[in-house]
This record gives C-alpha cells, structure tokens and sequence, in this order.
C-alpha cells in the first residue's frame, strides 16, 4: 500500500512539472473548491460541484498518461497515435463540459430563478 501512495505521488509530480493542462485545471479545481460550498445550498448541490472537478484532474492524469505513452513509441506519425491523443483529449473535454453544465444548472437555479420573478 505505500508503494501506492509512492507511484501516485510520482504521477501527481510528473503531471504538474511536465503537464501546463494539469497545472491550469487543478490550480482552477483548488478556486472552484470554496465557491461550490457558497454556490451549492445543499450537500447535494455542493457535491454535484465538487465531483465534476475532481473529475476534470482524474481525465487529464489519464490523458497526459496516454500521451506519454504515445510519445515514448515513437515519434513518427501513425493513425493510430493521433486517434488515442484525439480520444483522451475529447474525455476532457466532456469533462469540461459537465463542470459546465452542473455548474451552469446549479446557477441558475440560485440566481437565475431570481432574475426572472
């Protein structure tokens, strides 16, 4: 089980030194962590807030793992190696957009409604 925590905490260094997409959502995840406690006025809410972000950094430690091990193939173009990096980077992006949504629904329903009465 150390050993564990030992390799993750390798990949949780390698991501932030090599990977500027890392840096940028985690330090974003990190702001959004104490407005989704304000925004959300239930733990239901708060969760649904929290859970898409931290979803964000799970999907983009595993696309920068994807295109490591793309990149350590080779260097030379093949179909297959765009279509993997293509794939991992279009799981972040739904992850992007759920963070999106939730946060945009949630919103709404706080101050939205509000605007309209």
């Amino acid at each position: 089980m150390l050993f564990a925590f030992y390799y993750s905490f390798k990949g949780f260094r390698a991501a932030w030194q090599y990977e500027a997409a890392f840096r940028q959502e985690l330090t974003a995840m990190l702001a959004m962590l104490p407005l989704a406690f304000w925004l959300g006025e239930t733990a239901e809410q708060q969760i649904l807030l929290i859970a898409p972000c931290i979803l964000v950094v799970i999907v983009e430690l595993i696309n920068s793992a994807i295109e490591a091990v793309v990149d350590r193939i080779g260097v030379e173009k093949h179909e297959l190696s765009g279509q993997a990096k293509d794939m991992g980077s279009a799981a972040v992006l739904c992850s992007l957009l759920l963070v999106m949504i939730s946060w945009g629904m949630i919103g709404w329903q706080r101050f939205g409604m509000a605007l309209t009465s």
